[in-house]
């Protein structure tokens, strides 16, 4: 059974990215796949002068990547970018040098924004980043959410028809990619 790593771009408890994220589990058709939280709040900013005693935030962070057989990563935007908190997190990730944990990890990655294209410029450089780390990357679907918080119940259900087809299909291609591309265990 695979398991993939959802991380959320976002530091922010009440982020919209967390609020998408936290759905996509219970969109999954295939129940032969589990799903684990990868948080990256905590992680304080990488700095190379700590190789060799790294704080044990950052050696767990990488050890729960390194434990999953894929990633799914749903980022806001930032000044036309990806957060500072998740550029730090691939930073810890890729560290030290020729142990990166995301190299062979296939990732997929969407995001959400009150605008519609509101992720589009932090999703290509993420893509430029995790190709740089040698990670299968899924291309298709793009997948730009347009989150509008009246689609999402009160118990953080999404209650939106057109919005569930929309991230059951990103969530299903995800699981999907990761199958194709994750290392076969023997």
């Amino acid at each position: 059974m695979p398991k993939i790593g959802i991380l959320v771009g976002s530091v922010a408890d009440a982020s919209i990215n967390r609020v998408v994220a936290n759905v996509l589990p219970s969109l999954v058709t295939d129940e032969d796949v589990s799903f684990e939280f990868i948080d990256i709040k905590d992680l304080p900013v990488y700095n190379y002068e700590l190789d060799g005693n790294w704080p044990q935030v950052a050696t767990d962070f990488k050890n729960q990547v390194e434990g999953v057989d894929g990633v799914i990563i749903v980022t806001p935007e930032y000044s036309r970018s990806i957060p500072g908190a998740l550029k730090n997190a691939l930073d810890w990730a890729s560290r030290p040098w020729g142990q990166n944990s995301f190299t062979g990890k296939p990732t997929a990655i969407m995001g959400a924004s009150i605008s519609t294209v509101g992720t589009a410029a932090a999703q290509q450089h993420l893509r430029a980043i995790l190709g740089h780390f040698n990670s299968p990357t899924m291309g298709q679907p793009e997948t730009f959410f347009h989150f509008a918080a009246d689609s999402f119940g009160q118990d953080g259900s999404l209650q939106d028809e057109n919005q569930r087809a929309v991230l059951s299909n990103f969530v299903n291609a995800a699981v999907a990619h990761v199958n194709q591309f994750a290392p076969v265990s023997v």
